[in-house]
């Protein structure tokens, strides 16, 4: 009983640790492919849209997309 509850502890422990370095892992990986939106590509946007944005505008569009984040 006593080595039961020792090896449910071992494999949890481990389990969290391996599951902690593969969520990292992934993580760094998803934002490495897409990286968070920052003004200057805000800025693309709007010039490719044949606006040009002032830097007000820019502002208040990350202020937008912060809030739905």
């Amino acid at each position: 009983m006593g080595q039961l509850i020792l090896y449910l502890v071992i494999g949890l422990i481990i389990g969290l640790i391996a599951g902690f370095l593969i969520a990292r892992f992934m993580m760094k990986k998803q934002l490495e492919k897409n990286p968070p939106i920052n003004e200057k590509m805000i800025e693309a946007m709007m010039s490719s849209m044949g606006r040009k944005p002032s830097q007000k505008q820019v502002r208040q569009v990350m202020q937008q997309m912060n809030r739905y984040k």
